[in-house]
């Protein structure tokens, strides 16, 4: 044979068995892999087959609890951030500080109505009262009546929305010493389908202590139409109602001082009505105009769509057709990426009356009352819309200090505390 030919030949047999033995043992190790790993799904006792997933979730579980403070914190970026209520399992809708400032109430999604504890802004933990409303109802608002221990709830329902008044009940004193257990709340009054099935938008209450009034609470429920209904706190009577025609409501308030009433709605006009207490006890209202009062109830603030914050002085001689007048003006300091005024959702003026408190979305931003500055801002307070705001009446402890807070709920299911910023800032 010729040399080179079978050199040819002997090369391509060398160059073959190379081959197959380089891809036998590629295919063998592969065999060894998927043998390794079907073998514990076939052949392995079930009892350690389930180990690893027991482990897995150990390890997950622990993971979310050890790292949730650091979440926490990690939110609580910002300085005036105090602490956070959880324990809501749903949207928080409505909040409502008691005269007191001892205890806050929060309406929730997911039916319950929950009273918080606040022995201290700074505790790690706090200790609330449920209440469960009826079944088929939802609480959308909440306000306390004459003190802590009794508090109406708006409920929503298919049906329409309902009223309740719950008040705990003191234990009856036997011939045996007196029973130190409270017993839970129980409702007291309760009324159905009002405002004609249309759902309640806003509630709020006050004491009325202005002129021949007796001190009792008022409630003013405002519908999404264009009805505002005032009841008796204590005995759930109705002492009038108000007709806006504006469209749709927006929202009502009552001044601290029950003098007061004053709405907003889907139009260019505020309203304010000064309500005259008959000897009956019902009201009768004479139409005025503007939506946050001043703890003297002499003036109110209003945000408008126009980008501008104005203060009135409300104190004049209605029945001499006296006119609300105008103390002050500043724009909205509040806009977005591109320049644009932004207009602020919900208003609320510390008890001192030198912070205005104002949302737009999830941002919290805290005015000075005398000069319009900004003192603070918290761009993203909550993760999702904030829906309701309320400064605490009076201070809180707060460790070894005495704080005005600051409370703020949204749809992200919690409930934050603040700190009040110091007006020298501005």
């Amino acid at each position: 044979m010729d040399p080179i030919l079978s050199t040819a030949v002997l090369s391509l047999v060398i160059g073959a068995v190379i081959a197959f033995v380089f891809f036998r043992s590629y295919l063998l190790k592969q065999r060894s892999e998927v043998q390794t790993i079907a073998k514990p799904d076939l052949h392995s006792d079930p009892k350690k087959h389930s180990k690893p997933p027991q482990h897995v979730s150990r390890k997950s579980h622990s993971k979310s609890h050890a790292h949730a403070p650091d979440k926490d914190s990690n939110k609580r970026h910002h300085p005036l951030d105090l602490n956070t209520l959880k324990g809501h399992a749903d949207s928080v809708t409505g909040l409502c500080f008691s005269p007191d400032a001892r205890n806050l109430a929060t309406a929730c999604s997911d039916g319950v109505v929950r009273i918080f504890k606040l022995e201290d802004a700074s505790s790690k933990s706090f200790k609330f009262l449920r209440i469960n409303l009826p079944a088929g109802g939802h609480p959308i608002a909440v306000a306390f009546s004459d003190d802590a221990s009794s508090i109406v709830v708006a409920s929503q329902a298919m049906t329409g929305c309902s009223l309740y008044m719950y008040e705990e009940e003191k234990p009856k004193t036997a011939n045996g010493p007196k029973q130190q257990t409270k017993l839970p709340p129980q409702i007291k009054w309760e009324h159905h389908k009002i405002h004609e099935k249309q759902a309640i938008l806003t509630l709020t209450g006050s004491t009325a202590t202005y002129g021949t009034a007796d001190g009792s609470t008022i409630i003013a429920s405002c519908s999404e139409g264009t009805d505002i209904t005032l009841w008796h706190g204590r005995t759930g009577k109705v002492l009038g109602h108000v007709d806006t025609n504006q469209l749709k409501n927006n929202m009502a308030t009552i001044s601290p001082n029950g003098r007061f009433l004053a709405a907003a709605a889907f139009t260019a006009d505020v309203k304010v009505w000064e309500i005259v207490y008959s000897k009956d006890g019902s009201v009768k209202e004479s139409a005025v105009t503007w939506l946050c009062f001043s703890p003297n109830s002499e003036q109110i603030i209003t945000a408008s769509k126009d980008g501008s914050i104005r203060i009135w002085n409300i104190n004049v001689r209605y029945h001499l057709d006296e006119d609300p007048k105008t103390l002050k003006v500043f724009p909205i300091p509040l806009q977005d990426s591109s320049g644009s005024t932004l207009h602020y959702d919900r208003l609320s003026l510390s008890p001192e009356g030198k912070i205005l408190a104002t949302t737009h979305g999830s941002t919290l931003q805290w005015l000075c009352m005398e000069t319009g500055k900004v003192l603070d801002t918290a761009e993203k307070a909550h993760d999702g819309d904030i829906t309701w705001i309320s400064w605490s009446p009076k201070t809180i402890p707060l460790g070894n200090e005495q704080v005005v807070v600051l409370a703020t709920a949204s749809v992200d299911k919690k409930v934050r505390l603040w700190a009040a910023p110091s007006v020298n800032s501005s």
